[in-house]
């Protein structure tokens, strides 16, 4: 019954924008005729031989009442992750035009189901204890380093990239961020002991000097650190990835757009001993959560 509710709307809005079945394709495959709408939900079922995603979704003001429905998804780097219970934001594309009228895309997956669930529940637990990749990375000042040199510090890793426009995700990871540094800055002790990175995994554009900027664009003008807490690193492609990978990030250039990215959420916690201590993901972790991991790492040397 939804299947037809759906397919009933696509037919008013095909008709209502005065386009016909014969309305040229653009170069992402979608017609000009295709609208987009922003959903949000919780992923009930998944069927990944045939891409398929039962979502329990919000409303969709203007177009949809809540309700569950399965929905179409074409990108394959989804599926490891997109398991029943998680949440997502996506678009959905309506075309009446396409082999599919409608469709999930652009999949970011933003935290656990269940409201109670904690937020550090892990993907990879193998990852806990293990020592972190050696690749090398370039801060915002130009200075080489690795996630191994800086062993005897407590550090927070997350990714993000500067030109990300949902407030939910990078815009949110660094707003978190930057408040921490200004917390830690303001204590002596803390300041000695505990370092934020965030990575860039778009090395195209997110240069050193842009990078600085951005930081400080979000520390503000009163801000008590001046990226001595705070540190805002990039790196050529294969060392980035090599990172991500290892902390179970995935992300991957949009295919309409490609100054975007399509990405998950995922913030470490390291030990001054250079493991692994703890992984955040999603979004709904909190500065007084990921300071407490870092206070405690720092206390007890791991």
């Amino acid at each position: 019954m939804r299947y037809f509710i759906l397919i009933a709307m696509i037919s008013f809005l095909a008709f209502g924008c005065g386009k016909s079945s014969e309305t040229a394709s653009n170069t992402s495959g979608t017609s000009n005729a295709a609208k987009r709408y922003e959903l949000k939900g919780k992923v009930i079922a998944a069927d990944r031989a045939n891409k398929r995603a039962t979502v329990e979704h919000e409303e969709i003001p203007g177009f949809m009442e809540a309700m569950t429905m399965e929905f179409p998804i074409h990108e394959d780097w989804v599926w490891n992750d997109l398991v029943p219970g998680v949440e997502i934001h996506a678009e959905l594309v309506v075309d009446s035009t396409a082999k599919d009228p409608y469709w999930l895309e652009k999949i970011a997956i933003v935290a656990n189901s269940a409201p109670s669930a904690a937020a550090t529940e892990i993907k990879q637990p193998d990852q806990i204890g293990k020592q972190v990749p050696a690749a090398t990375l370039v801060n915002q000042d130009g200075k080489r380093f690795t996630l191994r040199d800086l062993r005897g510090k407590a550090v927070a890793v997350t990714f993000i990239y500067r030109e990300c426009p949902l407030p939910e995700f990078c815009i949110k990871m660094s707003r978190q961020f930057a408040d921490m540094a200004n917390l830690i800055a303001a204590d002596p002790v803390a300041k000695d002991k505990i370092r934020l990175i965030s990575i860039s995994f778009d090395p195209e554009r997110d240069t050193p000097e842009k990078l600085k900027q951005y930081g400080l664009g979000y520390l503000g003008k009163d801000a008590k650190d001046n990226l001595t807490v705070w540190n805002l690193a990039v790196g050529n492609e294969s060392d980035i990835r090599q990172i991500a990978d290892f902390f179970g990030l995935k992300y991957e250039k949009d295919a309409n757009d490609k100054t975007q990215f399509n990405h998950s959420l995922v913030t470490a916690v390291i030990g001054p001993d250079g493991k692994v201590r703890n992984i955040f993901t999603g979004g709904r972790w909190t500065p007084d959560q990921v300071m407490a991991e870092l206070k405690s790492a720092a206390e007890t040397g791991k």
